[in-house]
């Protein structure tokens, strides 16, 4: 019988991205699919314990094997912050996700004003979990290191990545194309840890 994945999330891209990555000979389902699962609430106190709890939680509502992620900016002069608060950062509420992502942009530059750059390390952290409805089956994390510049730059991506600098490669992640940031992201790294021991899993089960 072929294995069903729920993958945590409605974000077609973050699906698409997954499903791409891991190919495993699963079926792949999303939260679309279910029209009256309640959502679990993300009340954790880090990245591991959200994923976690989501990848649980909708695990047992379902009886399906679930991934999910909690992703996010840490930046050390603000000590970690964003950090778990990094999609709501700006603390208002908007169904306008390019109103929120300049809004919580606004934010950090104004926190980080006038602080060189050797001061603006930062990482975007993502942190996956793979749950049975009885268990967590695997926990991987990616980071993907840089500095906060002080304006954006790029129209690529989405969030924080105008404002996320790769010194290595001398441009933001907004400045990349999506195969470019694939190939290095934070997400990417975690689901590279994430597929050999899935396929793993998959072979014994």
């Amino acid at each position: 019988m072929e294995r069903k994945i729920l993958v945590a999330t409605t974000n077609p891209g973050k699906i698409a991205e997954l499903k791409a990555m891991l190919d495993a000979d699963v079926k792949w389902l999303s939260l679309a699919d279910f029209s009256n699962i309640a959502e679990v609430k993300e009340d954790g106190a880090t990245f591991v314990e959200n994923a976690c709890k989501k990848a649980i939680g909708y695990a047992k509502a379902t009886g399906l094997w679930t991934i999910a992620d909690d992703s996010g900016l840490v930046i050390d002069a603000l000590q970690g912050g964003p950090g778990i608060e990094s999609a709501r950062f700006c603390g208002k509420k908007s169904d306008d996700r390019e109103l929120i992502d300049h809004r919580n942009i606004e934010k950090v530059l104004k926190l980080l004003k006038g602080l060189p750059p050797e001061k603006r390390t930062a990482r975007f952290v993502c942190c996956l979990c793979l749950a049975s409805p009885e268990e967590i089956l695997i926990q991987t994390q990616g980071t993907l290191e840089g500095l906060i510049i002080d304006r954006p730059i790029g129209e690529n991506g989405f969030g924080y990545d105008p404002i996320f600098f790769l010194p290595q490669l001398g441009e933001t992640v907004a400045q990349m194309t999506p195969d470019e940031k694939n190939a290095i992201s934070h997400r990417g790294n975690a689901i590279r840890k994430l597929k050999p021991l899935l396929d793993k899993l998959l072979k014994q089960n």
